[in-house]
């Protein structure tokens, strides 16, 4: 079974916060004829300006340990996921809430090395952060930062339903 239809057997939704991965989550959830029935939409929050007004990210907190953080993935995922199930009228305990923030590279921010990635789930089951250290190129970084997202929801859907 597909991500897709466990998501719709399962009644769920997806709704993310991108930074490192500016939409291309969002975009490879979409590609499977029918996506309309499980994403409610994502935003892009490459700005730290965009984290703080829009998703609620607390400023102090991106501040001091800047936006490539485990407590800034976990805020964005939850922000975004009570945002959407808000906005869309859906039950919260309905939506999955995914970000992604980290360094593609080329090079390092601040103390965050290329490859320093954060991925945010919140879910019904809670709220964590997944921490990966990636290698490659810009461009591999950021796809390798959507294939462990993806894996991630399929592992939350796992945990949620076995």
């Amino acid at each position: 079974m597909t991500l897709s239809q466990r998501l719709i057997q399962h009644g769920l939704f997806i709704a993310t916060a991108e930074s490192l991965t500016a939409g291309l989550l969002s975009s490879e959830l979409a590609t499977e004829s029918g996506a309309s029935a499980f994403l409610l939409g994502g935003v892009t929050c490459y700005q730290d300006e965009v984290k703080v007004n829009l998703l609620k990210v607390d400023p102090k907190l991106v501040a001091t340990q800047s936006a490539i953080d485990p407590e800034v993935a976990i805020s964005l995922a939850v922000n975004v996921r009570e945002k959407f199930a808000l906005d869309c009228s859906k039950e919260i305990g309905s939506v999955i809430g995914v970000s992604t923030t980290g360094v593609a590279g080329p090079e390092p921010v601040g103390s965050n090395a290329v490859g320093t990635v954060f991925l945010g789930i919140s879910s019904s089951r809670g709220s964590r952060s997944v921490p990966l250290k990636l290698r490659g190129t810009r461009s591999e970084i950021r796809a390798a930062s959507v294939a462990s997202a993806l894996k991630e929801i399929e592992d939350e859907i796992q945990a949620l339903f076995g």
